[in-house]
């Protein structure tokens, strides 16, 4: 998909549909001469309904929707006949996308399953008709509710990309050119920094038919939880991925201090995302010959799981997968 078309934010007014109002009404036949108050009620306003769609991937198809508007409710007539509900309006939606209140920041839900359906904005209720305020005292009351006027609100909705593993390191660290080798994903790769500009998604096949899902984030830089380069967009991300898998190439002047720069960045930016399982793989291992990458591995950090790989030559690869399928189903 072109770049142009990933979408993971979009900012709109969400008014849904006020009720109806309740009808004042006497019941008229021939030979009743004084027939009771039989007004219907209101109908509800439409609602403003999020859906999940696991065959969407972006927001794209809400960017230019500026203003989501429900149906009101239609009035009540007599005979207790009810007013009919205004339309609702569904929004499919992409599984990870999290609503919030635009004012406040508050997180109101997330959507995580494919046809999970919750309601973003509750349309007005109804109002009486006069046949519910008929009393002894009472008998022909000539009045009725009114119906409950919409709820107008400006809405953030905001996508997090649900996949097993997410790739995190810093530019023209090997991320792309991995999900490249072990995928059917064809993310842009060059020799400059920053060539991923938005998430890609891969699936990758595994053993006896199985596979896990891995998303490529652009590349951090030191300071992205301040908003420095690309990262702190896209660190939103990485939250919704259940394995880390850091990625750190053969050439980096010290692997460990990249390693624990980009951990300082995502604990700056969540501290939570330090709760998730962490994986790390030293890329271009092409360049190593065995006794270079014994060496090596005094620099590599001791807390967590790693191995050198080759996307170019796959060295490796088949035990990288093997590695993250364990720590995906070991959780």
């Amino acid at each position: 998909m072109a770049e142009s078309n990933f979408i993971d934010y979009v900012k709109f007014c969400s008014r849904s549909g006020a009720g109806g109002s309740g009808s004042v009404h006497f019941r008229r036949e021939k030979h009743v001469p004084k027939g009771g108050p039989d007004g219907g009620d209101g109908g509800r306003g439409g609602h403003i309904i999020l859906r999940g769609n696991a065959q969407l991937w972006t927001l794209l198809h809400l960017k230019y929707k500026k203003h989501v508007i429900a149906e009101d409710g239609k009035g009540g007539e007599g005979g207790r006949r009810k007013g009919r509900d205004g339309k609702d309006v569904v929004l499919e939606v992409p599984l990870g996308t999290v609503a919030k209140d635009a004012e406040t920041q508050e997180i109101r839900f997330e959507i995580t399953e494919d046809g999970q359906e919750v309601i973003l904005t509750s349309g007005g209720r109804g109002g009486l008709g006069n046949d519910h305020f008929k009393t002894a005292t009472n008998q022909a009351p000539h009045y009725a509710q009114p119906g409950e006027e919409g709820i107008e609100e400006w809405i953030i909705l905001e996508l997090k990309l649900l996949a097993d593993v997410g790739l995190v390191g810093f530019p023209n660290a090997g991320k792309s050119t991995l999900l490249s080798s072990i995928s059917a994903a064809k993310p842009e790769i060059g020799d400059y920094p920053f060539t991923t500009l938005v998430p890609n998604l891969g699936v990758i096949p595994y053993r006896d038919d199985k596979s896990f899902v891995m998303a490529d984030i652009p590349g951090i830089i030191e300071g992205a939880s301040e908003g420095k380069g690309l990262g702190l967009r896209f660190l939103r991300h990485i939250e919704r991925n259940s394995i880390l898998l850091f990625m750190i190439p053969a050439d980096a002047d010290s692997i460990k201090e990249q390693y624990h720069i980009l951990l300082s960045e995502l604990e700056k930016y969540n501290p939570e995302l330090l709760d998730k399982k962490r994986l790390l793989a030293i890329t271009k291992a092409d360049m190593l010959d065995s006794e270079l990458m014994e060496e090596m591995k005094k620099d590599i950090p001791t807390e967590l799981p790693s191995t050198f790989i080759s996307s170019v030559t796959q060295f490796n690869l088949d035990k990288l997968k093997d590695m993250l399928w364990q720590a995906i189903t070991s959780q």
